[in-house]
């Protein structure tokens, strides 16, 4: 079976399946340091929508949501316009399927087209499939943030991981 991965700019009416996949992850994870449900509302403060430079996709996988990643804005200040940071969130149901080294295949050409050729991953760092994932994808650990989160009555560790990408 050849499984089709596509892309589909996020929009607004997106967001109630954007809640749906981040909320399992607030849940059942220490991947976000969010500690209760979000609604839509909020992710709209979290995901760039109809931004110029900082894009969204949803993931389809054999034409089902599988997930969303996106492009966000590092920091607002214009000195940082040639940085993103990388988020991608999985449906659980869909894990394990090679999805998400394609999300970030895709973001990587959308950071090229936008100019951006510095790209960090900060992720928790018990967060091993995500760790896995950005060194296969050849970034480097540039960052280790010892216990700066607490969820699930555990304090966290936070790690940065960069690639710097040819434009």
């Amino acid at each position: 079976m050849n499984d089709l991965i596509r892309f589909k700019k996020l929009e607004e009416q997106d967001l109630k399946l954007v809640a749906e996949i981040y909320n399992y992850y607030i849940e059942h994870s220490t991947a976000t340091f969010h500690t209760t449900r979000v609604k839509e509302v909020d992710l709209q403060q979290l995901i760039p929508l109809g931004h110029g430079k900082y894009v969204s996709f949803l993931i389809y996988y054999n034409d089902v949501v599988a997930g969303y990643c996106y492009l966000g804005q590092y920091k607002n200040r214009p000195a940082y316009d040639r940085t993103a940071e990388v988020t991608i969130y999985l449906h659980h149901a869909f894990w394990g399927k090679g999805i998400a080294r394609k999300a970030m295949l895709h973001l990587e050409k959308v950071a090229r087209e936008k100019n951006i050729c510095v790209l960090l991953g900060i992720i928790t760092g018990e967060n091993v499939p995500s760790v896995k994932l950005f060194e296969r994808m050849g970034y480097e650990k540039c960052a280790h943030f010892k216990q700066i989160g607490e969820k699930f009555g555990r304090l966290l560790d936070v790690v940065a991981y960069q690639k710097l990408i040819d434009l």
